[in-house]
């Protein structure tokens, strides 16, 4: 948990996160989330790369395509592991 949380932690990581949750399933192209973010192709490697060692994103390669998607399985899993104790005290 502590890798993905510390993935999350960095603001163009969360923001090439949140919109592959909100394309669901389908994921998205390596460009498509390039123009939409409009930082640098090595750039947005680097930080795909360290999403998917999180285990927070999964890469497919179709054709000339790579399509990235969240690891919905993974975002349960952190999502459980936060919300476990919460508002349980500190007793």
């Amino acid at each position: 948990m502590a890798d993905a949380l510390a993935a999350l932690g960095n603001r163009t990581r969360l923001r090439i996160f949140k919109l592959l949750v909100k394309a669901g399933p389908d994921g998205a192209n390596i460009g498509s989330l390039q123009e939409r973010l409009g930082i640098p192709a090595t750039t947005l490697a680097h930080h795909v790369a360290s999403l998917t060692k999180a285990g927070l994103l999964e890469q497919e390669r179709r054709g000339r395509e790579v399509i990235c998607t969240a690891n919905f399985r993974m975002v349960n899993d952190v999502l459980t592991y936060v919300k476990s104790e919460c508002c349980a005290g500190l007793k």
